[in-house]
C-alpha cells in the first residue's frame, strides 16, 4: 500500500500540470487576466416610436457607431427592406392602422437607448445611396453614410441635424480601384487626425484616405500595401496561400491608438494591419475554414489604452470573436445564429463606448441593433 502511495505522490505534480496547461490552452487565458466578458442587455434599445399612430420599425441595420463626445449610438438601416407583411410597397402605406412605417434611415439614440431624432436625404446637392451601408461619427460630431449599391459610389457628410456638408465621389459608373477621384461601393469609413480612411470596398478593393475636410484624394493601396488590381480573383480556398488582393468586400477600416489601421478582408477571413501611410506590417486570420459571406465583417479595439484585444464581427458564423490585438490569437468568443436575445442573424457591424460595451447590427432578417455589456475580465 505505501508502495501505491509513494507511486501516486510522484505522478500527481506531473498530473496537475498537465491539467493546468490543458486548462489554459483551452480558455485561451492570456497572461496578465482573464478574457473580457460581455452579457446581453435584452432591455436595450428601448421601444421603438410611433408615427401618427403607426409602430416604426427597423429594415437592416447596416450602420452602427458611437459619438465619443456623449456616448449616443448612431444607426443607419435600409428603409426599403421592410417585409410585405409591414409595408404596402405598391400603396406605400403600412399593411395595416398599426404596422409598419420604417424608421428615418438616420437615427440617434442615447445611451439608454431611448429614440431622440431621426432623418433621411432632404435637399440638394448630393446623391442619398440606393442601398445604405455604413455610418461613422468623427470627433467633432459630423456624421459619415456611404452605400453599396451597385453604383453607389460616393461617401456623404451631413451634420447631426441632417445637414449636407460635403459628398465625396459621385453615383454612376465606377472608375476602379486606382482611381483617384472615385470610389467603388464604400463599405465604411474612419477619421483620424483630420484624414478620412475607406474601406473602398464591394467594387474595389482598396483602402483610399481623403483629407476629411476638403474632400481632396490623398493616397491608396491593397492588400499587403501593394497596388491594388481588379483582375477577377478565383474563390476562397482555404487550402490555397492568402490571396495577395483584397477581396470584395473590403469591409472596415478601425484606427488604434498607436496609429496602426485594421482593415476587415471579409470573405478572404483576415485582417490585415497597416501604419497609417500604408506599410503593410502583418495580418491575422480568422476562422479560416468559412466560406459563404466570410468570416471578417467587422471589428473594434478594446477601450484600454493598449487596446489589447480586438472584437471580430463574424456574419457568416454569427459569432463575435475576442483576438489578442499583438498576434491575433483568438482568446475567446460569445453569441451564436439565431434570433434571441444575445444570438445574431447576420451581424454586420460593431461599435464600442467608452466603457467598453458593445453594440451590434444585423442585416438580412435580424435587421436590429443589440448592446452588450462589459463584465470583468482583461483589464
Amino acid at each position: 500500500m505505501n508502495t501505491v502511495y509513494a507511486a501516486l505522490a510522484r505522478m500527481l505534480p506531473a498530473l496537475f500540470a498537465a491539467l493546468t496547461l490543458s486548462s489554459c490552452a483551452q480558455m485561451g487565458a492570456p497572461a496578465g487576466g482573464a478574457v473580457p466578458e460581455f452579457r446581453v442587455d435584452a432591455a436595450w434599445p428601448q421601444p421603438l416610436g410611433e408615427k401618427d399612430g403607426v409602430q416604426m420599425i427597423f429594415g437592416q441595420v447596416a450602420g452602427i457607431a458611437v459619438d465619443p463626445r456623449n456616448g449616443h449610438v448612431w444607426a443607419v438601416h435600409r428603409p426599403a427592406t421592410l417585409l410585405p407583411d409591414e409595408w404596402d410597397a405598391k400603396a406605400s402605406k403600412p399593411v395595416t392602422h398599426r404596422c409598419c412605417v420604417a424608421m428615418p434611415p438616420v437615427a440617434e439614440f442615447d445611451a439608454q437607448g431611448k429614440f431622440l431624432r431621426g432623418w433621411g436625404p432632404t435637399g440638394t446637392g448630393f446623391d442619398w445611396p440606393k442601398v445604405e451601408h455604413g455610418i461613422y461619427i468623427d470627433g467633432e460630431g459630423n456624421v459619415w453614410v456611404g452605400g453599396n449599391a451597385v453604383g453607389d459610389n460616393q461617401i456623404l457628410k451631413f451634420t447631426q441635424d441632417g445637414k449636407f456638408l460635403m459628398q465625396i465621389g459621385k453615383a454612376g459608373p465606377t472608375e476602379g480601384s486606382n482611381s483617384t477621384r472615385q470610389l467603388g461601393q464604400p463599405a465604411n469609413m474612419i477619421v483620424s487626425r483630420g484624414e478620412l480612411f475607406v474601406a473602398d470596398g464591394y467594387g474595389n478593393r482598396r483602402v483610399v484616405v481623403f483629407d476629411a475636410a476638403t474632400g481632396a484624394y490623398k493616397r491608396h493601396w491593397g492588400a499587403y500595401g501593394a497596388r491594388p488590381s481588379d483582375d477577377k480573383l478565383p474563390a476562397y480556398d482555404p487550402a490555397q496561400p492568402p490571396a495577395r488582393q483584397f477581396g470584395n468586400p473590403v469591409h472596415c477600416v478601425r484606427m488604434a491608438n498607436d496609429e496602426l489601421l485594421y482593415v476587415c478582408d471579409r470573405t478572404n477571413n483576415r485582417i490585415q494591419v497597416f501604419t497609417r501611410a500604408g506599410e503593410f506590417k502583418q495580418e491575422f486570420r480568422v476562422e479560416v475554414q468559412t466560406l459563404a459571406n466570410g468570416s471578417v465583417w467587422d471589428m473594434v479595439l478594446s477601450h484600454d489604452p493598449a487596446q489589447k484585444y480586438l472584437y471580430v464581427a463574424d456574419g457568416a458564423n454569427g459569432r463575435i470573436y475576442i483576438l489578442r490585438r499583438s498576434d491575433g490569437q483568438q482568446l475567446g468568443q460569445f453569441g451564436r445564429t439565431g434570433r434571441m436575445a444575445g444570438e445574431f442573424k447576420w451581424i454586420h457591424n460593431l461599435a464600442i463606448d467608452g466603457d467598453g460595451n458593445l453594440y451590434t447590427a444585423e442585416v438580412g432578417f435580424g435587421r436590429r441593433m443589440q448592446r452588450f455589456v462589459r463584465g470583468g475580465g482583461g483589464f
